[in-house]
């Protein structure tokens, strides 16, 4: 399971922005005291104590009172990242800053941006120094937070990622075992060809049947493997949502209802051409299944669906 798309962050930020900035200001608010603005120094201390409990602090830093960066971008770990646009940068500019000079609240959070750093969504807190002008050589402190692990955090999910790469590692072993299974299913549908090509006796008509049921199987197996391995361990699968399970559901279903309906149709067409008729039963009987399948996946689908929706509605 990859991380959550930039598509996927910004959704939950919106189904959670009262939460996260309540958080987020409950966080700098704690620990914007005059002495971090008079001092400093004393910047790595307080980033290294909160990240002790909020693991998804990135970087703190102070402006005066014109925008201006007054102290060095100071990370989670308590150091100093003199390699980055740090102290003396003007930050004027930034959304944050414009939001904080034109707001009468003490502390502000900003709307979700693209760190030019980490290349990862983040959000900034920024709150004002409220002792006296003279006491406060930066008159902002500003917390960056990296968005995707404050909603981790909100929803619980930290300690089941601790697992993810265990989780990944068995997925990708389970994948690649069916694509085992697919090689060796190839291997006998053209080893089928190869004896129709060789082969000289007239009764060999049924054969093709065979190498169109192993490369039938082929691609159902194939279609099971790669809808595993794309689904948990290349693409992010959010848990909490409904219609990410219900897409996983989906496409496994659909694999097994090409695989049954081909398989069906070929029992017919087999029957048929050796006058079996007792197998033409067996065959309708696969047919009905198929269908059954197929009617059964429509009503999950549009049920999940449907149930999704009301679901948006009373959260709204």
């Amino acid at each position: 399971m990859a991380k959550m798309s930039y598509i996927g962050v910004i959704e939950r930020y919106h189904e959670l922005q009262n939460d996260i900035e309540e958080l987020l200001i409950s966080i700098i608010t704690g620990i914007a005291e005059t002495k971090i603005f008079t001092d400093e120094t004393k910047l790595p201390k307080v980033i290294k104590s909160i990240e002790q409990k909020y693991p998804f602090v990135d970087v703190i830093y102070t402006l005066d009172n014109q925008g201006f960066q007054s102290s060095e971008n100071i990370d989670n770990q308590g150091k100093s990242l003199r390699g980055r646009k740090s102290k003396g940068t003007d930050r004027s500019l930034r959304p944050y800053y414009q939001m904080a000079i034109r707001s009468d609240q003490p502390a502000i959070i900003s709307k979700p941006y693209l760190s030019n750093a980490s290349r990862n969504l983040c959000i900034s807190a920024i709150v004002r120094c409220t002792g006296k002008t003279e006491e406060c050589s930066g008159d902002y402190l500003v917390v960056d937070f990296d968005l995707n692990e404050v909603i981790e955090f909100l929803m619980g999910d930290s300690l089941r990622l601790r697992f993810h790469p265990f989780f990944k590692l068995i997925y990708t072993v389970i994948s690649f075992g069916l694509f085992g299974v697919v090689l060796l299913l190839l291997w006998s549908a053209f080893h089928e060809i190869w004896e129709i090509i060789i082969s000289t006796h007239e009764s060999n008509y049924l054969k093709p049947f065979h190498v169109i049921i192993f490369l039938t199987l082929a691609l159902a197996v194939f279609d099971l493997g790669k809808t595993i391995l794309e689904e948990e361990v290349l693409m992010h699968k959010d848990i909490f949502r409904h219609s990410s399970t219900r897409r996983t559901i989906t496409r496994f279903i659909a694999a097994i209802l090409i695989a049954v309906s081909i398989e069906s149709l070929l029992t017919m067409f087999k029957a048929a051409i050796s006058d079996s008729h007792n197998a033409i039963i067996p065959a309708v009987w696969m047919m009905f299944a198929a269908v059954g399948l197929l009617i059964g996946l429509g009503i999950y689908v549009y049920l999940g669906a449907k149930a999704e929706s009301i679901l948006k509605k009373n959260k709204n």
